[in-house]
This record gives structure tokens, C-alpha cells and sequence, in this order.
């Protein structure tokens, strides 16, 4: 389910040099329904109340010019989601219940007419050199992405990797991608009740939250949505996790990925502008006395 964001006040493949900017304005009427609309494609391509748990509204809205343009045109719209075992699907009762898959049918559904295709290249157990590593090989090959969903950072935390050669793993991946002109969002740390260290965990969480800003590339924070869920209630985000109360198990990878579709399709899909509509308004001749009587 999908907040009601209505009425209310809201702050979710361009190069990756493009800003990645916050939006705050009160939705006109005609803005709310073209994100429902938006919002019913994406429910509509998956599990009957995927999430249970009402979804935070995006902190800003995505960068992603270069997914949008190749929608527009109608041309293939390749995805790359590569990362360890939250990637491959670890914890999913069978593939089809992986975050990468679940999101390649949601944005089939909504982006109807535009070839989608979702590579799932999650190896589990990867650090970010690991990852980083067959990422440089990805983008070597003549066919490259459009969009590149990188998943990473939760076992450099927890494998007592080095900080300072973390972001420079992180800062090689924003360049790799950059270079090859693929649109990048960046999938942080998953949240879990048995973090052993939190401040050095969270230090981690930081540390993806810093490199993206200065080179201006979102981040989907899955680390944030999972503590929420903890915040709100603890059973709540068990039952989005997998008996090992590690990985995340099909609810969790369903609601995963309705979050991260919704976040994508409001980067992508055209909506009007609540400005430019009240502009028309107020352009619009007002009928004169002898009409009105008519009426």
C-alpha cells in the first residue's frame, strides 16, 4: 500500500552528473492522480498487499535522464542489479520472489511498449572489491546498462572491512559507472535486529550516504525503511525477514522492491506540473455575464 500523499507536503536511464534535487511543494489535484496512476501499475504487477506497511514517502526524487529518455522513445531499458546475497535473492522462497525480478515485472507492467530487462548478478558473501571488481568487467562489454542498482556495503561492515578503503571501493564504482554514461542508484545496508557493532555499522551506512552526495548520485536507503519498520514495530520487520532473521525473505524482497519501483517510476514517468497547470488557469478567459445567463 502506498501513502495517500495528496494535499500534502512532500521532499524520489541524466548523466550521474545531474543534480540530484529535493522537491517541496504543496500536489495539486492533477499531480496526485498521475502518481496514483503510477502507483496502481506498479501494485498491479505485484503480490496481492506486497507491503503491508505503509511506505515512507522518497526523500527526493531520482536523477535518472538517461532510463527516462530510452522510456520516452520506447527503446530497451537494460537493468543492472549486481551486490551480494540481498541482490541474488538469498532468503526468497524461489527466484521469482528476488527483488530484481519483482521489479523488472512492476516496471513491465508500467512502462508498457519499452523492452525491460533486470540482469539479477548478486553473488552473495561479495565485499565491495568483489563486486566492484565484475561491475568493471559489466561495463567493459559493447552492450552496457542503462541503469546500474548497486547493492552494497552490508558485509564490509560486518567482515570488519577498512573504512577509508570502503569509500574509495565506493568512489572507484561511482567513476566506473560514470564513465561507461549508465544512470547509478546506489542500494545501502540492509537493517537487521542482530547488528553486533551499530556504531561502526552505521559509520558504514554513512560513508555510502557521503560518497553519493558529493558525486550527486541517489541512494535508495534500505537501511532506513528496514529500521523504520524495527521503529514501528519489531514484529513487523521479522516478518519482512527470513527465518535466519538476516537476509530478508519474500515479503521483505516484494515490499523492497515496491519501494525502490515507486522511486524509479516517479524519476521516470512524465507528470504535470502543478505550476504549469495553475498557469493555464489563470490564462483561461473567464465567460462573461450574457454566457453565464445562458448557462
Amino acid at each position: 500500500m502506498l501513502p495517500d500523499r495528496c494535499g500534502t507536503n512532500r521532499s524520489v536511464l541524466l548523466p550521474l552528473s545531474g543534480n540530484a534535487m529535493t522537491f517541496r511543494f504543496r500536489l495539486g489535484r492533477l499531480a496526485c492522480l498521475s502518481a496514483a496512476v503510477v502507483a496502481g501499475h506498479l501494485v498491479a504487477a505485484l503480490p496481492a498487499a506486497a507491503c503491508p506497511a505503509p511506505l515512507p514517502p522518497a526523500a527526493e526524487r531520482m536523477s535518472l535522464g538517461l532510463t527516462e529518455a530510452h522510456v520516452a522513445r520506447r527503446e530497451p531499458v537494460r537493468v543492472l542489479a549486481i551486490g551480494s546475497s540481498s541482490t541474488e535473492g538469498i532468503g526468497a522462497t524461489a527466484p521469482d520472489r528476488t527483488y530484481p525480478h519483482l521489479l523488472e515485472q512492476a516496471l513491465r507492467v508500467a512502462w508498457r511498449g519499452t523492452p525491460i530487462g533486470v540482469t539479477n548478478a548478486g553473488i552473495g558473501g561479495e565485499t565491495a572489491d568483489q563486486t566492484l571488481a565484475r561491475l568493471a568487467e559489466a561495463l567493459k562489454q559493447p552492450v552496457k546498462p542503462e541503469l546500474v542498482i548497486w547493492q552494497v556495503g552490508t558485509n564490509d561492515a560486518i567482515t570488519g572491512g577498512d573504512e577509508a578503503a570502503f569509500r574509495r571501493r565506493l568512489e572507484q564504482g561511482v567513476a566506473l559507472v560514470r564513465a561507461a554514461g549508465s544512470d547509478l542508484i546506489i542500494l545501502d545496508q540492509q537493517y537487521y535486529p542482530a547488528i553486533p557493532d551499530h556504531a561502526r555499522y552505521e559509520r558504514f551506512v554513512g560513508l555510502v550516504a557521503s560518497v553519493a552526495t558529493s558525486a550527486e548520485v541517489p541512494v535508495f536507503s534500505r537501511y532506513a525503511l528496514m529500521k523504520g519498520w524495527n521503529r514501528q514495530d519489531p514484529a513487523l520487520l521479522a516478518g519482512m525477514l527470513s527465518p535466519d532473521r538476516f537476509h530478508m525473505g519474500d515479503q521483505g524482497y516484494a515490499c523492497l522492491a515496491e519501494a525502490l519501483g515507486r522511486d524509479i517510476l516517479d524519476a521516470v514517468t512524465p507528470r504535470p506540473d502543478p505550476l504549469q497547470a495553475v498557469a493555464r488557469a489563470k490564462r483561461q478567459p473567464l465567460p462573461d455575464a450574457a454566457a453565464l445567463r445562458r448557462g
